[in-house]
Formats: C-alpha cells, sequence, structure tokens
C-alpha cells in the first residue's frame, strides 16, 4: 500500500484541538508521560485479546499509531481511522519501517471520528479502540452509538477518557486551587496542550456504554503516578522505566489507586445479536 495515497473520507483537522494543539502533542511523543500512557493501555488490552488472533480493529482517532501498530505486529488486522492528515503521514512513515507482513495488514482512513458509522459497515469490527478522543465532544453519545455499531457482536470496544471523578486531582496538586475548586462541580478543563476537553465519569459513561449494548468487562486507571511529570520530561534509562512501569500498572489495576488516575481505560464487551 502508499501510504502518502490515504483512503479520504471527509473532515479535515483533529476534533477540537485545532492546528497549534496538534502541533504540541506531535512535540511531546516520545516523552514519559506519553510513553507511560501508551504502554499501559497496550498492556491492560493485551490481557483481553489472549488467544484472539486475528482480529478485525479499528482504531478511531489512531494519530501516530501507537497502538495500531502494537496490534498490527500481533497479526491482528488493523484499520486506522484519523481526521488529521500530519498524524496520518506520520504514521504512514512509521509504517514504511516496518515489516512488510506487518503493514500489509494495516489500512488508514482520513475521515473524522462522528462519522464512523457512515464510512463502515454495521458490525464489522471484532474490536474498536477509541483513545483519547471523546474527551474533545461536547457530547459523547453520537460517537459512543457509531462505535457500538461497528462493533460485532460479542466483540469489544476499549475507550481512553479523562477521569472526571479526579478531575480536581492534577490542578489541587499543582497548586492551581481555581481549577481545582472548580472541577468539583463540573467536567470541563483545559489540557496540558493548551485545548478546552472534557472529562468523564466512569458511572456515566458505564451507563452510557449499557444503553448501546456493551457491557463494561473492565477498567483501569492509567498514569496514577506520573501526570504531574514535566510536558518534555525524558525517558529514563531502561530499568528505570521498566521500573515506573510496573508501578503504575500495577496502581492501574488496584483500588483506591485507579479510581484517582488522570485517565482511565475501560474495555465493555457488544451483546445483542447485532
Amino acid at each position: 500500500m502508499d501510504y502518502a495515497a490515504i483512503v479520504s473520507m471527509t473532515g479535515s483537522g483533529a476534533i477540537g484541538w485545532g492546528r497549534a494543539g496538534e502541533d504540541r502533542w506531535r512535540a511531546r511523543l516520545g516523552t514519559l508521560r506519553q510513553v507511560v500512557r501508551q504502554e499501559l493501555v497496550a498492556r491492560q488490552l493485551a490481557g483481553h485479546l489472549t488467544g484472539r488472533l486475528p482480529q478485525r480493529v479499528l482504531d478511531i482517532g489512531c494519530g501516530q499509531g501507537s497502538q495500531l501498530l502494537v496490534l498490527a505486529r500481533c497479526g491482528h488486522l488493523v484499520t486506522g481511522l484519523d481526521s488529521s492528515a500530519a498524524l496520518l503521514s506520520d504514521l504512514g512513515r512509521s509504517l514504511s519501517a516496518e515489516r512488510p507482513e506487518v503493514a500489509s495488514r494495516v489500512r488508514l482512513v482520513r475521515a473524522d471520528a462522528l462519522d464512523t458509522a457512515a464510512v463502515f459497515a454495521p458490525a464489522a469490527f471484532d474490536l474498536v479502540l477509541c483513545h483519547g478522543v471523546l474527551m474533545y465532544l461536547p457530547d459523547p453519545g453520537p460517537l459512543l452509538t457509531a462505535i457500538a455499531a461497528v462493533t460485532s457482536p460479542g466483540g469489544q470496544a476499549s475507550l481512553l477518557v479523562r477521569n472526571g471523578d479526579a478531575l480536581a486531582m492534577r490542578a489541587g496538586l499543582s497548586g492551581d486551587w481555581p481549577a481545582a475548586q472548580a472541577a468539583f462541580d463540573g467536567v470541563s478543563y483545559v489540557n496540558r496542550i493548551g485545548v478546552a476537553a472534557r472529562a468523564d465519569r466512569r458511572s456515566d459513561l458505564a451507563a452510557a456504554l449499557a444503553a448501546r449494548q456493551l457491557d463494561l468487562e473492565a477498567w483501569y486507571g492509567v498514569r496514577i503516578f506520573t501526570d504531574l511529570a514535566d510536558d518534555d520530561a525524558p525517558l529514563p534509562d531502561a530499568s528505570q522505566l521498566e521500573l515506573i512501569l510496573d508501578c503504575e500498572e500495577r496502581a492501574g489495576r488496584s483500588d483506591p489507586y485507579r479510581a484517582v488516575a488522570a485517565l482511565l481505560h475501560l474495555i465493555a464487551q457488544r451483546s445483542g445479536a447485532g
């Protein structure tokens, strides 16, 4: 596949980011906070995929493709959807450096996340990822409906969202008391790339998923200890990084730590007959 000729369906620009926000995101890839996020999500998701090869996977808002690449290397057939030409171009270059058999398992589509159900057939995927997208939508309902529509019966959805039950944590620990006070009563905030965003409370999101025949199977916390690391904090040496990841992984699976994580990773299973 020629990854310079990405299938373009609709949309332009990342949801809610703007060019400046997208540029700041790209500049921070490979830093400690981002590596911890991506590695933890990959480890948590892997525990739900054992023995299930290959799966048809859709990654909504795939961005630079961190999770997409992991899954393609494991043998899954992955479609990456994103509205950002720049991020898809970055991903295309990464794919060009992969083994041909890995790259052959990947299809890239440029489209808006909200057009997911229009772009793909019903029940077309066994696993649908939607990581870091819902936070940029004022109402998550339409995208959740689309996710349910393209997930096959018995299939899974993996969502990564900002934790509305712990929204005051980052601001309070940083000493931003007005923001911390406001966070107790709302779900809106300005994130670390300077973009207005929204958090989800786990109970509300679980109910919204259940209403769409997506039953919560498991949930994890992500980036509990490293959320306050500097935006440009570099990776430590390999042994120190593994120690950090081990602590983060254990906390992300344990109470009370996971309840106050910056991010929540929810995995739900699609019920019903289609």
